[in-house]
Parts: structure tokens; sequence; C-alpha cells
């Protein structure tokens, strides 16, 4: 053991500093500690590794004074400079490809990144209910809808009502279990709405990470609490019962949402109805070209079998069967030569559209009064004349999308409903 100083090997002990052992040197007069000499600092290296590094005995002893540095420069740097290289060889040991490695070290990573995310959402800001649960009840599905409407964790829920009241029942045991701060006010109106005014004015000072607050209470003087909490920044809900709905108001963009508490479900706002009717719409547009097709191909089977005069008849014999067969070959084929002469009236604008429908609704009529005549009957007679369906004149003459919404818009025909059809009358021409 030598004096660091003048490394002479006379000495004696001088006390304990921090539970360390003083030297003093008899030749220079140098007081010097244990720790300073390379075989200490290597046991207390051992001791303060608290295995987070993969540091063995002999990694150790590498790092120490004896063997890492001369033995000059300790005399001449001194205890602070052999520190700092002491602090250099061990931040190079700990940032080796190994430890960054090892399951140690990932776990360390692991924790400070838990740590950061904590911190992360303290900072970020909380929601906050205020809850008048004398004026309102507020089942978990209720709760949970809220919270997802804020923008913030809801972390603090506080309940206010005089909990002695019998009309209350075991709703503080409920609420409790649930996690609420139950703040109990004596008998007297608008007690506990008196209490939460007083708190939320000053919630800031008890909860200053508090970004939103949700005001849960019909009562109208709560609209004060409302409006010294937006003067002091917080974002506030008020959330109000009107029958069986909750309404909760952001009171500060004025956006309103409404939650049905029967079907436990959020009330569609006026915007989404309107999708869904555009929607529905839709739809129905499509089931109308859907019908107009069927009824173009029901019309070539009434056609084919007008042409064809095809009677089913109750075949007993093989001779008649034969006969039918021979019948309607030559039907067809008379009926496709017919066809093929046929000429079909042109619709050239909607006047000349309006007066063949009026025809077609007369001759109808005149063979049988008492007959309705019904849209999709209509339009099967206008192929007839036209050879072509009620919806394609109706787009080629640019006179609407269908043919059945040209006639409700038409002044010369009245549409009444009948079940899933409509019936078509003309009006009488002056």
């Amino acid at each position: 053991m030598k004096c660091p100083l003048c490394e002479s090997t006379s000495y004696y002990r001088n006390g304990r500093s921090n539970d360390q052992q003083n030297y003093l040197c008899k030749n220079c007069g140098k007081q010097f500690l244990e720790s300073a000499l390379p075989c200490s600092l290597e046991i207390d290296l051992l001791a303060n590794s608290n295995e987070y590094t993969k540091v063995s005995m002999s990694d150790a002893a590498e790092l120490s004074l004896g063997k890492n540095l001369p033995e000059e420069k300790v005399t001449e740097k001194g205890l602070s400079s052999f520190n700092f290289i002491l602090a250099e060889e061990l931040l190079q040991t700990i940032l080796s490809p190994d430890s960054l490695e090892s399951a140690v070290f990932s776990q360390l990573l692991l924790k400070i990144q838990q740590e950061n995310e904590i911190r992360h959402k303290l900072e970020t800001g909380i929601s906050l209910l205020l809850l008048d649960a004398e004026n309102l009840k507020l089942d978990i599905n209720s709760e949970l809808f809220l919270a997802r409407i804020c923008e913030f964790p809801l972390q603090v829920k506080i309940a206010f009502a005089n909990w002695k009241n019998p009309s209350i029942g075991k709703q503080d045991i409920e609420l409790y279990s649930r996690g609420y701060q139950l703040v109990h006010v004596p008998e007297g109106k608008n007690s506990a709405d008196a209490k939460m005014i007083a708190f939320g004015a000053s919630v800031l000072r008890c909860y200053p990470t508090v970004k939103e607050i949700l005001v849960c209470s019909s009562d109208g003087i709560l609209i004060h609490l409302c409006n010294e909490l937006q003067n002091q920044g917080l974002i506030v809900y008020w959330v109000r019962r009107q029958g069986q709905n909750l309404h909760i108001e952001n009171r500060n963009t004025g956006k309103l949402t409404d939650y049905s508490l029967a079907m436990t479900t959020e009330v569609p706002s006026f915007e989404k109805v309107k999708m869904a009717e555009k929607i529905q719409y839709l739809i129905k547009n499509e089931q109308e070209s859907i019908n107009a097709k069927l009824d173009s191909l029901v019309d070539v089977a009434t056609s084919f079998q007008e042409k064809c005069n095809i009677s089913i008849q109750d075949n007993s014999n093989q001779l008649e069967e034969e006969k039918f067969i021979t019948v309607l070959d030559n039907s067809f084929i008379e009926s496709s030569q017919e066809v093929k002469k046929e000429t079909f009236t042109q619709v050239s604008n909607g006047k000349t559209l309006d007066n063949l429908l009026l025809k077609i609704i007369q001759d109808l009529q005149a063979k049988s009064p008492k007959t309705k005549l019904s849209v999709s009957q209509l339009g099967t007679e206008i192929r007839k004349i036209t050879g072509e369906s009620a919806n394609s004149i109706i787009q080629e003459l640019n006179l609407g999308y269908s043919f059945l919404k040209y006639l409700k818009s038409s002044p010369t025909f009245t549409l009444k409903a009948s079940g899933k059809e409509y019936e078509v009358t003309a009006l009488l021409r002056e």
C-alpha cells in the first residue's frame, strides 16, 4: 500500500470518514482514503454492480487503476480524474453489444417506456365527472358512453347527494363499487347543486391536470357552474335527462349528442338520418329498376303467349302431344314473322307521351270500366305500342329518371297508393 502523492509505504490510520478508513502519510503528510487503492476499487465496483451489468471479476480487475492506468497518471491527476476515467470505462462496458442485447437491458427499457407513458398521460390531461345523484341516475352503460365522448381518459368520478335520504336507496353502494367518490350534503333544497358549484369552481386546485368536465344534472342552476368552468379554460359537457334520452351538450362547441336510455345506444343526429334517407332513396330506385326489368320479362312472356295462342291442356295420349308441339312450332314461326313486320309508335316529346297514355287509359277503361289500372300495367301497354320500356322513354326524352316519378309530377295523371302498387287515373281535360 503506497501514498498516492509520494508513494511512501510509511503511513498510519487516521480515523474514518463515511465508513471508509482514512490514512495519513508519515513522509509527506498527505491524507488519503482506502477507496483510492486499486484492490478496494475492485471490491467497490463489484458490490455496486447490482446485477444490472454482466461484469465478471476479471473485467472488474481490468477496470482497476493498476491495470488500466499508469501509476504516474494517478499521481498527477488525482482521485477526480481517476473517477472520470473509471466512469468512461464502465459506460463502454454497459453499452457493449452483449449488454445491449441482454434480457436485463430489455426489461430496463420496457420499464422506462412504461413510466414515460404514464407521465405522458398525466401531462396530457384527464376527464372528470360531477354527478348530482339526487337528480340524475347513471347506469354503467350510460357512463361508458359518456367516457367515449371525452377526448381524455375519465379518471375521476364524484357523486353528490344526501346519502341518508331513503329515496337514494342503495345507489351509494353501487356508485362506490364503480369507483365514485361520494360527497355527503345535508338535507335541503338544491343542497347537492350548491356543493357541486362550490367544488367545481375550485376543481383545478385539487386536479390540476383535468381538461374536460362532465356536469351531470338536469337542474338549470348548474349553468352557472358550466360557465365558470368554461372561463377557466376547461371543456364542459352538460348532461341532462329529457324523457328516455340523455342530452349531452358540448358547451364549448355547441355540439349536441343524444343517448337512448331504453335502447342503450346513441340516437343518430339529423345528418346521419339524412344520409340514411339518401341510402334508402337509392335502394328504392334500384328496386324500381329491378321491378321494371321484371315487368319487361312479363311483357315478353305475355306477348309470346298471346301471339302463339298457347293453351296447355291435359295430354291424355301421345297423339295430342304431337299435335300440341306441331301447333306450337307453327305459331312461333308465324308470330316471329309478324313481329318483324310490326311497326311501333314513336314518342318524340312529353305531349305525345301524355296523349298516348291518355289513349291507353281510355281504351282500357272502355273495355272494363271497373278494372283498376296500375303503373306496371300501364308500362306493359306502353311497351306493346312503342317497343320500349316506359323508363327508357322517360330518360330518352329527359323527363326524369323513372316512369313512376314522371306520373307523380304530371298534372295530367293522379296516383293512388294500393298496397305496394299505385293506381293510375287520368284527369279529364276541358
